[in-house]
């Protein structure tokens, strides 16, 4: 369990670019703190992107997953120019 000034620091994040992504409300809203497993971006060309951000974020603050969303991951990532 976090404390409160470990989940501040990482909804706030700004010392990596990848943390933090402006998007438009509805597409935040669509994730509803979803997985890869539950939920990609509706633009195929940005699969590849999210899919390496969502790894960056995760190893960063040493997050865990599950088998469903570490599956998602795998399969997603091999799709992509350099996996």
């Amino acid at each position: 369990m976090w404390s409160a000034a470990e989940r501040q620091a990482y909804a706030n994040d700004l010392d990596e670019p990848r943390s933090l992504l402006a998007v438009h409300d509805s597409a935040n809203q669509s994730t509803a703190d979803r997985d890869p497993a539950q939920w990609m971006p509706p633009a195929a060309r940005a699969t590849c992107r999210y899919i390496s951000d969502w790894g960056t974020v995760k190893t960063r603050w040493g997050l865990s997953t599950d088998p469903a969303e570490h599956a998602a991951i795998q399969r997603i990532a091999a799709t992509c120019e350099n996996p």
